[in-house]
């Protein structure tokens, strides 16, 4: 009896013979088979997981044509009858008579992975350590591995070709920048193989495997020869990283060349990296290609964003966008910091020779032996103006803040000398007009987390809220400040970032001028309000202070609050100092006079006014002293 399964390939010759071949469809198309090779005969053969048996081909009109087993023969379990399932014969005599194109030698085998003979067909070429591997079969990623690990025993290198696109395709893409793939096309009674190279975010390059080379270093189509020309450096795999770190340039010394670590719009440096809970380690830190590297002498912080990249050699760096540099104290305490030198003054300007004086040397000789260089030519009000504008950009590109003198002395004379009102109206000049897009420039001169004395100045005059009678040493004005610098290294950072709003100076002032003839709001008890009684008022009266006393709870709130930012918010203790804080802020607002006790007060509220300045000083120079113990076990 026949057997009439839609068989649709075969082996020639015998049951052990690896000559497949793939039955014509169409009727004409059998006939015309036929004509050519009127001898062959057909097998099930092993080689494709069949019985072994004798196949005779279908000739129909009206359906498929197909093979079909001779009557009589074993009982076949062949699982795979279709146009692909001998893809694997047709792959390994592609390789052979590749091998006998280019005159090499090379072994070529399929094998049996657990599904049937066709789950793999290697290429062995000797000469040059390296072996092919198609891969039919599915494979996950752990199987991957191990098979690669077997088959690099004896080789130096494996080029892996998969036939379909999966997650594996995509980890040999993100790896080497490039991957292989292969397909098989029906033509007559053949199956052509054809080589795709893709690279990363392009569609696969096709080429028959009859058009590419065998090489020392492995298949060769154009695709690939163009792909190592100028080959994509694939990215290292990068994890956040929990925490924090701080950390200190080392400009001297070396980066290793041809680092994998080196990508397109990064740069590598050393550096002495602290994280929280660690000891100090040497590291390499990849930085955006446009950072100015500031003097190797301060210590940063990493705010966010870092990952921790790393190689399946051991290898490893830190990937880093954004760092702040902290104060001389802060970074001192990280065990990074060194003492820093003091600024030096800028020596005045050269005295103006009176009229009928003669001027016999064109520079000074002071009386240490040292020679001033002989001094810019002035520049225009207007250029100089420009020029205060470009150099505190630059500033701010870097991430950080500028001496006056190191402005004035890229000025010259007769900007780097002059009074502080004549300082205060070049400013004003510079951040004129106001813009809530743009930053103050001006913000950014200062040291070690100070501002200009004649700041408010500058700030009245160009129109900021609240900046009247604000002093040079508030709170308010030093937070303010703090944050226009963040704007400005937002903005002007390579890529930008989301510039964060300006603080309104008005909100953030802590001792708001009193009104004249204060008025307390009548208080309703709850109890009464509910029951239409009369407004009464309440026993509940403002905290007793001094101006003194709450001129130190507003120095100690912003004592703490600049110890939480150098911490950030991942402890118990930045926690609890928070609550302190905003229970200090409550205080202050009931306690300053002008304020108003609440109709209803919480119970929050309640337990505020309980509080005496002497007890609330105590709780916030506790949560320092908490704050300082975690910075300096953990930094």
């Amino acid at each position: 009896m026949l057997d009439h399964r839609l068989v649709q390939t075969a082996v020639i010759g015998n049951a052990s013979s690896d000559h497949p071949v793939i039955l014509p469809m169409e009727f004409t198309e059998l006939e015309a088979w036929r004509r050519r090779h009127p001898h062959y005969t057909y097998w099930c053969g092993y080689e494709l997981g069949g019985c072994g048996g004798r196949l005779m081909d279908r000739l129909y009109h009206d359906k498929v044509c197909h093979f079909a087993h001779v009557a009589g023969g074993p009982t076949c379990g062949r699982a795979a009858t279709g146009e692909s399932s001998a893809d694997h014969l047709f792959i390994k005599r592609g390789l052979r008579d590749l091998l006998s194109k280019h005159g090499q030698r090379g072994d070529v085998r399929t094998h049996d992975l657990g599904s049937g003979p066709g789950g793999a067909v290697d290429l062995h070429l000797p000469a040059a350590r390296r072996r092919l591997r198609f891969q039919l079969a599915p494979l996950d990623y752990q199987g991957w591995r191990h098979a690669g690990a077997t088959l690099g025993e004896d080789i130096d290198d494996v080029d892996w070709l998969f036939g379909t696109e999966g997650p594996l395709t995509k980890e040999i893409l993100a790896r080497n920048g490039y991957g292989l793939r292969f397909r098989l096309e029906t033509d007559g009674g053949e199956r052509r193989v054809h080589i795709g190279t893709q690279a990363r975010n392009e569609p696969a390059d096709w080429t028959p495997l009859d058009e590419c080379e065998l090489r020392s270093d492995g298949l060769w189509t154009p695709a690939v020869e163009k792909i190592r020309t100028s080959p994509p450096r694939p990215q290292p795999t990068g994890f956040p990283l929990a925490g924090g770190l701080v950390f200190a340039f080392d400009h001297k010394a070396p980066i290793p060349e041809a680092s994998p670590f080196s990508t397109d719009g990064r740069r590598l440096v050393m550096a002495d990296v602290k994280p929280i809970g660690s000891p100090v380690i040497r590291a390499v830190l990849s930085l955006p290609a446009d950072t100015g590297l500031p003097p190797d002498r301060h210590v940063f912080r990493v705010p966010d964003h870092s990952r921790l990249l790393v190689r399946e050699d051991g290898g490893w760096a830190i990937h880093i966008d954004r760092y702040l540099r902290l104060n001389a104290m802060d970074a001192a305490q990280t065990g990074l910091g060194r003492i820093l030198p003091e600024p030096q003054k800028t020596p005045p300007p050269a005295p103006v020779p009176q009229a009928g004086t003669a001027v016999t040397k064109s520079v000074e000789v002071r009386a240490s032996g040292a020679v001033d260089q002989p001094r810019k030519s002035p520049l225009s009000w207007s250029k100089a103006v420009v020029q205060a504008r470009e150099l505190l950009t630059a500033s701010a590109v870097q991430g950080r803040t500028l001496h006056w003198s190191a402005l004035a002395s890229q000025l010259g004379n007769p900007y780097w000398a002059r009074s502080e009102s004549f300082r205060t109206g070049f400013l004003v000049e510079v951040d004129s007009p106001l813009r809530e897009s743009e930053p103050v420039l001006s913000a950014l001169l200062g040291d070690e987390g100070g501002h200009l004395p004649y700041l408010p100045a500058v700030l009245e005059r160009i129109g900021v809220d609240g900046a009247a009678g604000v002093p040079a040493d508030s709170p308010a004005l030093r937070r303010w400040t703090e944050r226009e610098r963040e704007r400005a290294f937002a903005v002007h950072a390579k890529p930008p970032r989301v510039m964060p709003r300006r603080l309104e100076l008005r909100q953030v002032n802590d001792t708001p001028t009193p009104t004249k003839n204060p008025k307390r709001a009548p208080v309703v008890p709850s109890g009464r309000a509910r029951q239409g009684g009369h407004n009464e008022p309440t026993s509940l009266q403002a905290p007793k202070s001094t101006a003194g006393q709450r001129r130190k709870v507003s120095e100690e709130i912003d004592r703490v609050q600049r110890k939480m930012f150098v911490l950030g918010s991942g402890f118990s203790a930045s926690k609890q100092a928070h609550q302190t804080v905003r229970r200090a802020r409550v205080w202050l607002e009931l306690a300053t006079p002008g304020g108003a006790i609440p109709s209803n007060p919480s119970k929050a509220q309640r337990r505020v006014l309980r509080v005496s300045a002497p007890d609330l000083l105590a709780e916030l120079s506790l949560a320092a002293k908490d704050l300082a113990a975690v910075k300096a076990k953990f930094f």
